[in-house]
Formats: C-alpha cells, sequence, structure tokens
C-alpha cells in the first residue's frame, strides 16, 4: 500500500533560526538567540551600528550561604567599535533596560564593554512590508480604547502588518 504524499509547506528561515540557533548561543551564557538575531530592534538601529552583545556572563554557582543570592543577574559583554565605548557607557543603563524588557525578566544588571571591531556582518535591508489599508483601518479600530498614543502606534503598526494578507 503507498502512502499519500507529505503536504509540506514552506517555512520561512526566521521561524527556524531562533530554534536553531539557541543551544549555540547557549555556549556564550545568552539564553535566547533573540538577544543577538534582534539586536537592532532592541536597542535601535544607531546604537546596533557600533555595539553587538558577545556574551551573558553569569556569576559563578556552588555552594551558597546567604539564600537570597539565587537568582543573581548576568553581565552583558558587549563588543563596540573603537571611539564609541564612552557614549555606550553612558547609555547603559538604558541597553541593560531594554534588554530586560526584550528577556522578559530582569536578567542582567549591568555592562561589560569590549572595545573591537563588530563580528556580524549587516544584513541587507529588506524592502518594507506592504500593508493593506484595509488591514490597517482594522488594526486601527482594535486599538482605538489605548490611551497611550506611542503604545497604540505600536500595536497599529504590528496589527497592520499582522492582518495584511501574505503574497505566495
Amino acid at each position: 500500500m503507498t502512502r499519500p504524499p507529505r503536504k509540506t509547506s514552506a517555512r520561512a528561515l526566521a521561524e527556524l533560526l531562533p530554534a536553531a540557533l539557541d543551544p549555540l548561543v547557549a555556549k556564550l551564557g545568552m539564553s535566547q538567540a533573540t538577544l543577538i538575531l534582534n539586536w537592532g530592534e532592541i536597542v535601535g538601529e544607531r546604537l546596533a551600528a557600533v555595539c553587538e552583545p558577545a556574551r551573558l556572563r553569569w556569576p559563578p554557582r556552588g555552594p551558597r550561604t546567604d539564600p537570597g543570592r539565587a537568582g543573581d543577574p548576568a553581565t552583558l559583554v558587549l563588543r563596540v567599535q573603537p571611539g564609541f565605548a564612552l557614549e555606550i557607557q553612558h547609555l547603559s543603563s538604558t541597553l541593560v533596560d531594554r534588554a530586560n524588557a526584550h528577556l522578559g525578566w530582569r536578567c542582567i544588571d549591568r555592562i561589560s564593554i569590549r572595545q573591537e571591531p563588530l563580528t556580524r556582518r549587516r544584513r541587507r535591508e529588506r524592502a518594507p512590508l506592504a500593508i493593506d489599508p484595509q488591514a490597517q483601518a482594522r488594526a486601527a479600530e482594535l486599538a482605538r480604547g489605548i490611551e497611550d498614543e506611542a503604545l497604540k502606534d505600536a500595536l497599529v503598526r504590528l496589527g497592520g502588518a499582522a492582518l495584511s494578507p501574505r503574497k505566495a
């Protein structure tokens, strides 16, 4: 008896990449590949052009006498282009807050700076997603009750992109 052919659909590489990279970045102390993959979105493209995450350095583990230290936060080691370390140092609390917000918990409490050339290659710019005007209007309608304008605008952009039909 022959089996019917399996239905497979193409999946975007962006869907597969985090799961494939998570074990690799775990060796660098990173809990998720998204910290590296989405660095430009986390800190902004201007800062991402001059710094990148190198590793998360966790405090040593072992026998503890103080039970309150069990959840000690990590240090984010950043690779920074020479000449930009002072600016990154001044923005370190902002970078820590943005990285923690992305990760969803207070994982990082300080930044360590290593001045050296960046290793990451710049990605090619993608063409902006074509957003359907009807999807944009629907997203605006759904976000109507939100008072915070910045949050409302972000949700309308996200909703418009999510509700737009995809071209195959």
